[in-house]
């Protein structure tokens, strides 16, 4: 595994994207599992809803955590959570995806690694 924890937690605002992008759940909805795909995680669910009068907001479950979408149109704003779990996903990859389908032009981004000590605490546990 990547670094000393269990996965990678990706933490976005997107500004000034497409405001009839951010308001259309079908393009949202595609976004989001194109995002999962990217990440090379397995889907085991999605769902996305839009509001009256406008934004839309979205999840996907993978097995390996959640992508999650919240939009405001009227702002040209998005927030964004992409988490995956296991060595063989990226959770960079989906925000690329996520930036170019939603045609961000500012980002900002924190990131950590989740679950930094558990293994330690684990092994601690087993040796008392």
């Amino acid at each position: 595994m990547r670094g000393v924890g269990l996965g990678r937690h990706v933490i976005a605002e997107l500004l000034d994207c497409d405001r009839s992008a951010l308001d259309d759940a079908k393009l949202v909805e595609a976004a989001l599992l194109e995002a999962a795909k990217a990440t090379k995680s397995k889907v085991i669910s999605h769902y996305v809803y839009r509001f009256k009068p406008h934004g839309v907001s979205g999840y996907v479950l993978v097995a390996e955590s959640h992508l999650s979408i919240h939009t405001w149109p009227e702002y040209g704003y998005a927030a964004v959570d992409v988490f995956t779990c296991g060595e063989h996903t990226d959770p960079w990859a989906g925000l690329e995806v996520l930036k170019e389908r939603l045609k961000a032009r500012r980002v900002s981004v924190v990131s950590m690694e989740r679950g930094v000590g558990v293994a330690e605490t684990e092994k601690a546990a087993t040796t008392v």
